[in-house]
């Protein structure tokens, strides 16, 4: 019995993170064929807000934006609703959460919405002082009694500095705050970020006894294009199972491995795997990573 990955929704179409993560749920649910009521809980992993908004929570506003849970009549269905923010590793940790709430039967189904802008609004593509993607990903996820699923999440804490910092000015930001974000990466970030993840990884592979690398993909953060690859050598883990998000427009940040995985869904490109390694990587340094059984749904083998 685990959870699994019923179906995912990914949007690019606008520049706000909001909006793209609302229409992403949207199509995890249209994907599924599941009803607006049958999600228990919503968990925004998303980082960058829209116009920097503090209040309310984000989750509440991706919630409005998805038609989840609007109607307020006394027997009408409730869905929970919050924010789980941490970084480049959030998906991950929401899977954790995720897992528990579903392995008690307390919700049919969890979802878990993840995305980024620049909280200007103005921007789509990645640029040299704001590194990330504006886009919109969902997880719908499901409990199964087949042996299918999300193993144990690990993660790792790195020492000494974050290697990624994000802030608002304020010293300097004057009455335009709410549009503005710095982004700074240490020099050598990506080589801190690969040596949590590898621990991350390799935490994950010994505890599921798995080391069939040659049926497992990988799937991991792209805090730079080749971070991936790198982290496949440092795994062991043959160039070819590595799967990615498009990239055209920068990182996808918290959005990275559900849409790589989209990705790699609808191309078919899993079919020949039992195994999908996500490993999340970011500032901290920290890491996150699962081993998960592919269903035979997504094209592995039974």
């Amino acid at each position: 019995m685990g959870v699994r990955i019923k179906s995912i929704g990914i949007s690019r179409d606008t520049q706000s993170s909001v909006q793209n993560s609302g229409l992403a749920a949207k199509q995890s649910l249209e994907r599924a064929g599941v009803r607006p009521d049958q999600v228990g809980v919503l968990i925004n992993a998303g980082v960058f807000r829209d116009s920097n908004t503090v209040e309310p929570a984000v989750s509440a506003l991706i919630q409005k934006a998805a038609g989840i849970g609007l109607e307020y009549a006394k027997d009408d269905p409730r869905t929970f609703s919050f924010d789980l923010m941490n970084g480049a590793t959030g998906v991950l940790n929401a899977v954790q959460v995720a897992t528990s709430i579903l392995q008690t039967g307390s919700a049919e189904h969890v979802l878990i919405v993840a995305g980024d802008g620049h909280p200007s609004m103005t921007r789509s593509a990645a640029t040299d002082d704001f590194p990330y993607a504006t886009s919109g990903a969902a997880l719908l996820l499901e409990h199964t009694d087949e042996p299918d699923g999300f193993g144990r999440v690990h993660t790792v804490n790195g020492d000494g500095t974050p290697a990624v910092e994000a802030y608002v000015d304020t010293a300097t930001m004057g009455t335009v705050g709410r549009g503005l974000m710095t982004v700074d990466r240490e020099p050598g970030f990506a080589d801190r970020l690969l040596s949590v993840a590898t621990e991350a990884a390799r935490a994950a592979l010994a505890d599921a006894g798995h080391s069939d690398l040659a049926g497992t993909a990988l799937i991991a953060s792209t805090p730079s294009p080749d971070f991936p690859a790198r982290l496949a050598d440092a795994l062991g883990i043959d160039q070819d199972s590595v799967r990615t998000p498009d990239l055209t427009d920068g990182d996808p940040h918290t959005a990275s491995l559900p849409q790589a995985y989209d990705r790699a869904v609808v191309s078919d490109t899993l079919q020949d795997f039992t195994h999908v390694l996500f490993v999340a990587a970011g500032a901290g340094p920290s890491a996150a990573a699962v081993l998960y059984r592919l269903p035979v749904l997504a094209g592995a083998a039974a």
